[in-house]
């Protein structure tokens, strides 16, 4: 059955105007919309409503949740299996604090004696490694992804995209001579980022790691800087600067 927009708001703890504001940016788009202007949500919707907020929860920019989960390759399975195993790791970290405050609070009555090993043992501030695989999942793996797929075309699809990319690099070393941040340099960055798109999900992460790849990786040094010396530093300079203005 269909729910409202108010209706989902309340379910899922969220603002009706965050609904809104998911709508907008094609984020969640409701299945229906009735002729007098109500967001009707359906099953599904609600599914990637829940995907969404799990996503949210880590700290994914909402702009790296719609590129994620609109992706053919997403699979809501393999997600659900991680935010799960993330949440494990969260539960038993907050259970080995309790335990310690626990045990400080009947130290404190004189109930105990506690180690200064004991006093800290909950404290743990590393990234679990299971968030540290969701990034990397959903972060820098694009940029592998996109690689194998480069991999898989064909040779005249090659060399189409080869054209393409070539017209790209010739625009953007005519510009490398300025500020990677200018307005000019970032539209051609962005034309290059729409590009790139075709063979991947580029978040934020994965376009800044692409850059400096340009540089790291001489192979793809030597081919971009053919189009212009130092043009490979500047698409990495270029693409930093695009990356953060990716941030929502």
């Amino acid at each position: 059955m269909a729910m409202k927009v108010k209706e989902v708001a309340e379910l899922a703890g969220i603002s009706v105007r965050t609904l809104h504001h998911y709508d907008a940016i094609g984020l969640l788009v409701p299945d229906e919309v009735t002729e007098a202007g109500y967001r009707l949500y359906s099953e599904r919707n609600l599914e990637l409503l829940q995907q969404i907020l799990f996503f949210k929860a880590l700290d994914f920019p909402l702009k790296q949740i719609k590129e994620i989960v609109s992706h053919p390759s997403f699979d809501r399975q393999e997600a659900l299996q991680l935010h799960r195993s993330i949440l494990l790791e969260k539960r038993n970290r907050l259970d080995r604090m309790l335990a310690v405050i626990d045990k400080t609070m009947k130290q404190a009555k004189g109930e105990l004696e506690m180690t200064q090993e004991e006093k800290f043992a909950g404290f743990d501030f590393s990234r679990s490694p299971y968030e540290q695989e969701a990034r990397r999942r959903w972060g820098d793996e694009a940029v592998e992804r996109s690689k194998a797929k480069l991999g898989s075309l064909t040779k005249e699809e090659q060399s189409r995209l080869s054209e393409g990319a070539g017209e790209i690099f010739t625009r953007l070393a005519a510009l490398r001579g300025g500020a990677p941040d200018a307005p000019e340099a970032q539209a051609a960055i962005h034309e290059w980022y729409l590009f790139i798109s075709k063979f991947g999900v580029y978040p934020p992460e994965a376009v800044r790691g692409l850059g400096q790849m340009y540089v790291d990786d001489v192979r793809f040094t030597q081919n971009i800087d053919k189009h212009g010396e130092g043009l490979a530093a500047f698409m990495r300079d270029a693409m930093a600067v695009y990356a953060g203005r990716m941030q929502p």
